[in-house]
């Protein structure tokens, strides 16, 4: 496979970026942004992970000096516009956590579209957040409170509101992680108008009428590269500690749950490997199902990797094709395997980075005793997630080996 499919993914995926930058232009920023800005900051976000991965696998093809000075780049672009919606994301499953370790009802349904920002007193979590500050000054969070946030009516719970402890412990989160949302965006807002962002801009608009492709590029196999990133993927899943992941509730998870270094996990860095690894896999499979497309071999991409099936593509955000009417690639078949396995390790990942938004908080100088005690019980829960999605991969991936083996 030449690399003129590669060529051709990459002028896609920058398409697909200048259409989602101009989308999220469009939808405006601040308090008069719509759903629609945030989807397209998604978009904008997937589309540099794809070109930075396809830059980083197929690195032999490219022109090296202009791949190397554009992954950093891209690298920095999705790095930064993903950190608003971690902070959001991370909030809402810590809130959704205390409330099921308190024995209370859910949280409330999500209001009526366009209540208010995402994580915000009309967003999702923002009833929990209004009812965990009224116990936090004292008073009590009825039913009727906590859903009158959200425009909804909720049953009562079978075991009463959150606790003091909880209670406090919920709205120091949402303290904490709203003032880094609000940095966050504050810091996204600034990158977007930065001349370094649209310098980053300016060459994706070249890169989406021409590749700079190395010399030898023409007389280079893509499979040989591809095959090369599954191989990465394979063994470092190889390393990982898939028997003690084997059981469901792992004590060692919790070996350094008390540890006074604020650093991550140590456990957990073989994991987010794995997980960028798998990302880069079904990047490659993705540019491979385009070059089979184009040469008009539909089985060839299936047997580039052996019995490893493609991945899915996740769909971009729709935008108006009158600006730009490029087609992005259609999506391979879908390989099971592959997206429980994703599946799995996002999960790990998020819950790995709200238990240690936990911990952080826990270290605040001063908090009660029961709001120490709420945040350690969250942590240890956030860790014990952590397990059960560690669990579900190695099933996942040990099933799919075994039966196929």
């Amino acid at each position: 496979m030449s690399a003129e499919a590669l060529a051709g993914y990459l002028r896609a995926q920058a398409t697909e970026f200048l259409r989602a930058l101009r989308l999220h232009r469009e939808a405006g920023t601040g308090a008069a942004a719509s759903q629609g800005s945030a989807e397209a900051a998604l978009a904008l976000r997937r589309a540099a992970r794809r070109i930075s991965g396809s830059l980083h696998t197929f690195q032999a093809v490219l022109d090296p000096g202009w791949s190397e000075a554009m992954r950093p780049e891209l690298a920095w672009v999705s790095g930064t516009l993903a950190l608003e919606h971690a902070c959001s994301a991370r909030l809402e499953r810590l809130l959704q956590a205390l409330h099921r370790l308190s024995g209370t009802a859910a949280l409330p349904a999500r209001g009526p579209a366009g209540a208010g920002p995402p994580g915000g007193s009309g967003g999702p979590g923002g009833a929990a957040r209004s009812a965990a500050a009224v116990a936090a000054r004292g008073g009590s969070a009825s039913p009727a409170t906590a859903g009158a946030g959200a425009g909804t009516t909720t049953t009562a719970p079978e075991r009463g509101s959150l606790t003091v402890g909880a209670a406090k412990a919920g709205a120091l989160l949402d303290r904490q992680l709203t003032l880094a949302r609000t940095r966050a965006h504050s810091t996204a807002l600034q990158a977007l108008g930065s001349s370094r962002f649209h310098a980053v801009a300016d060459k994706v608009a070249v890169l989406a009428s021409e590749v700079p492709l190395s010399p030898a590029a023409s007389a280079t196999d893509l499979r040989p590269l591809a095959e090369a990133a599954r191989e990465r993927l394979v063994d470092a899943v190889a390393a990982l500690p898939l028997l003690t992941a084997g059981s469901p509730y792992n004590a060692e998870a919790l070996v350094h749950g008390l540890s006074p270094d604020p650093a991550p996990h140590p456990q957990d860095a073989p994991w987010h490997q794995v997980r960028l690894l798998l990302r880069l896999h079904r990047y490659a499979r993705e540019v491979l199902h385009r070059a089979a497309e184009t040469s008009g071999g539909a089985g060839a991409a299936g047997t580039v990797a052996g019995a490893e099936p493609t991945a899915p593509l996740i769909a971009v955000v729709p935008a108006p094709t009158t600006v730009f009417p490029a087609v992005p690639p259609a999506a391979p078949p879908h390989d099971l395997r592959l997206l429980v396995a994703g599946e799995a390790l996002d999960r790990h990942r998020d819950a790995s980075e709200a238990s240690a938004a936990a911990a952080h908080a826990a270290r605040t100088p001063r908090i009660a005793p029961a709001t120490a005690y709420a945040l350690g019980v969250l942590h240890a829960d956030q860790r014990h997630e952590v397990e059960a999605a560690r669990y579900a991969f190695q099933l996942g991936w040990q099933k799919d080996v075994l039966g196929s083996s």
